[in-house]
């Protein structure tokens, strides 16, 4: 099979600049607002200004783990099944695994003054650790040589086993008594937001920005390992090429 993108090149080329033009102007407006616009928390103080970051890198998790579990899906249908769903799954996770490293750090630096410690067996911690290693397993899963077929559909088994962290993470802190504080957007317990005005906004310009990032560095990924795929495609062919020049 041709290792190719999903769609033209040209058009990706162009979707690709666009979303990095939005992250990066997105991302220097979170901190700048997040740092000089809002104002400090009641209870908080300054350390609020985390909360900018922290829960948007937490929501790109969730996505690309969504991502990798959806083109896995796409990949064991039978009427879907073509290696470059492979390919976005791998990517999607590889982003997925970024972001939520950041979030255990940018977790632990909250945790130090406002617990008093910069770690804790805490329920929504602990399943956001477990989270980080069982796709770290996945990735490391693809790397075992193997048929392409077979890898990938390995991949996806083990990917669909891995998203069932995921919902546990996101229940964890209504599921168990927590230190982690409840969501802050909405509670859906409540139903109630938890944050206002401008800091309301600078949080919402952080999700943009964030997600915007997460579609730039997957496109960005996916294209890597299409040339990459191709790559070792070319090698093979080589190599055969080269051993029927020897046998004449």
């Amino acid at each position: 099979m041709s290792s190719v993108t999903l769609f033209p090149m040209s058009k990706v080329d162009r979707i690709q600049r666009a979303l990095g033009f939005v992250a990066l102007i997105g991302l220097l407006a979170t901190v700048g607002f997040g740092l000089v616009w809002t104002p400090p928390d009641q209870f908080m103080g300054n350390l609020v200004r985390l909360i900018y970051i922290h829960p948007p890198l937490a929501w790109v998790g969730f996505i690309a783990y969504g991502m990798n579990f959806l083109t896995s899906l796409a990949y064991l249908w039978p009427r879907t099944r073509d290696l470059r769903w492979d390919q976005l799954a791998g990517a999607s996770a590889e982003v997925g695994v970024l972001f939520t490293g950041l979030v255990l750090v940018t977790g632990s630096i909250w945790g130090r003054p406002a617990w008093g410690t910069w770690w804790t067996w805490d329920p929504l911690l602990t399943t956001t650790a477990l989270l980080f290693v069982l796709y770290l397993g996945y990735l490391a899963l693809r790397r075992v040589p193997d048929d392409p077929k077979l890898r990938a559909r390995r991949s996806a088994i083990a990917a669909l086993i891995a998203f069932i962290d995921v919902p546990v993470v996101y229940f964890a802190v209504l599921w168990w008594k927590s230190l982690h504080q409840a969501p802050t957007v909405l509670n859906p317990l409540t139903h109630k937001t938890y944050i206002h005005g401008s800091m309301a906004w600078t949080l919402l310009l952080g999700f943009v920005a964030f997600t915007a990032t997460y579609a730039w560095m997957l496109m960005i990924r996916y294209r890597l390992g299409a040339d990459e795929q191709q790559a070792r495609v070319a090698d093979v062919v080589l190599a055969l090429h080269e051993r029927q020049e020897e046998g004449r």
